[in-house]
């Protein structure tokens, strides 16, 4: 896997490299086409592959350098993008059986800035149908394999499936995703990359296809955080309108780090939680203070999330309401929760909502008082797909899986999932950073000093081996 890392390369020295003539647009595209020709097209991380137009825009993007112009941080660089978001031109689909229709295909705010910038977009990955699962599984068009295993079906991580398979397929540099409750960190975290889960309402969510309009918040996956840290740069509205950049990486003898004692390391599959310990302590005697802290209503907000949380009924309000004709023929695993959700009463709901708000009010005033929560991403080592057959077995397998990432949506915080080694199964590990809301370029920032000293895909994993 990966024999040609071009693209994996860090995205501030692809630019540097475009810029100095070094590379091209054309040259990037052309080694994704051929990344994808030897692996992208057996792993099944993309529903839509876009090689002709990718490369026109890269050799447009080519000729404007060469004539001067400069369209951006992000120009000539390969990029995939979950098919929860309109792309000129390419079908959309949310995981369905069949095409949403077509006004769903015109780009939102986040897909207008790579397009403004000549990023090419080589392709729309696969998602779980609404984005409505945590494990990466669809029932119409499979689901990707993860390639840290190539003796089993191993699930990817959901639900931006393809997202995190498409970094370590050598086919995009960046790969756009979403984050209900987990939805970019757990496929990071499965596949072995970073991934970012911006406060909800800090990126425009327009002519991104909804599960939780409560819950949704835009995110991104990449090889390592620093390439995190220059994308959120590149796109962020805030930045371009106040200049507010992502700050210089502290020092880790600056910072002080909350550890929770309990309910973020229940049920770890062997190897996670001694992957973390081991992240820890290395922090530790890099000279990061590490103090035990616990957030208050976990398992008040825990016990929303399994009764449905407020994602089920708002898809089921958006599905009765724009989309009816999709709802016959939704996968079983989504159809069962909306069945459920349909009858849930209005005061429930608000219930919900208030308790949501109540505890990220307090979850924000607490994390005041250190820089970052440290939690394993996930506690489940990826399972195969031929595990989850049984009904009762992938909602156990799923509500696992979402355990940890779910409360960061839920507290109305922003989060990073970065590698931290491997399990006893020999799958990657993550390690999750949670901090208060509006406190994105902050976390980056954070996250680069963890990077520094623990090391990032590939040098902390190895490369998963040739399929």
């Amino acid at each position: 896997m990966l024999q040609n890392r071009l693209l994996a390369m860090p995205l501030r020295e692809l630019s540097e490299r475009l810029a100095d003539g070094m590379l091209t647009g054309r040259a990037l595209v052309e080694a994704s086409i051929a990344a994808y020709e030897a692996y992208g097209q057996y792993d099944n991380s993309y529903v839509h592959w876009n090689p002709e137009k990718a490369l026109s825009l890269a050799i447009a993007s080519d000729r404007v350098r060469a004539a001067g112009g400069n369209t951006g941080a992000l120009m000539g660089i390969p990029i995939s993008v979950k098919d929860l978001y309109g792309v000129p031109g390419l079908p959309i689909h949310a995981g369905c059986a069949r095409p949403l229709p077509e006004q769903w295909q015109a780009a939102g705010p986040l897909i207008d800035a790579l397009q403004s910038q000549l990023a090419p977009v080589v392709g729309k990955t696969h998602c779980v149908e609404f984005a409505f699962g945590g494990l990466g599984t669809n029932a119409h068009w499979g689901t990707p394999k993860n390639p840290w295993d190539t003796s089993s079906h191993r699930v990817p991580g959901g639900s931006s499936s393809g997202a995190g398979v498409s970094l370590i397929n050598g086919t995009a540099s960046l790969a756009l995703g979403t984050d209900t409750a987990g939805s970019v960190r757990v496929p990071a975290a499965m596949t072995g990359v970073a991934g970012l889960k911006t406060t909800e309402g800090r990126w425009p969510k327009a002519q991104i296809v909804p599960l939780s309009r409560t819950l949704d918040s835009p995110g991104m996956l990449a090889h390592r955080v620093e390439d995190l840290a220059y994308a959120f740069n590149a796109l962020d509205p805030k930045v371009h309108r106040r200049g507010s950049r992502v700050p210089d990486t502290p020092d880790l003898a600056d910072l002080t780090f909350g550890v929770p004692e309990a309910f973020f390391w229940e049920n770890c599959s062997p190897g996670i939680a001694e992957a973390i310990e081991r992240s820890l302590r290395q922090l530790e005697l890099a000279g990061a203070r590490l103090v035990s802290f616990e957030l208050s209503g976990l398992d008040e907000i825990y016990s929303v999330f399994l009764k449905g949380g407020v994602a089920a009924p708002e898809l089921a309000a958006f599905m009765k309401t724009e989309l009816p004709d999709f709802i016959e023929s939704l996968d079983p695993d989504v159809a069962a929760r909306l069945h459920t959700a349909e009858q849930l009463p209005a005061w429930e709901y608000i219930h919900r909502r208030q308790l949501i708000n109540k505890f990220s009010e307090k979850a924000a005033s607490e994390l005041a008082r250190i820089d970052a929560l440290l939690t394993p991403t996930v506690t489940l080592t990826p399972p195969t797909v031929a595990s989850l057959s049984k009904p009762e077995a992938y909602v156990k397998a799923n509500m696992q899986t979402l355990r940890n990432t779910a409360m960061g949506n839920y507290l109305g915080l922003c989060g990073l999932s970065m590698p931290a080694g491997k399990d006893e199964a020999g799958m990657p590990v993550g390690l999750q950073i949670l901090a208060g809301p509006w406190q994105d370029q902050r976390l980056l920032a954070i996250g680069q000093a963890i990077e520094k000293c623990l090391g990032c895909w590939p040098d902390i994993l190895g490369t998963p081996p040739v399929r």
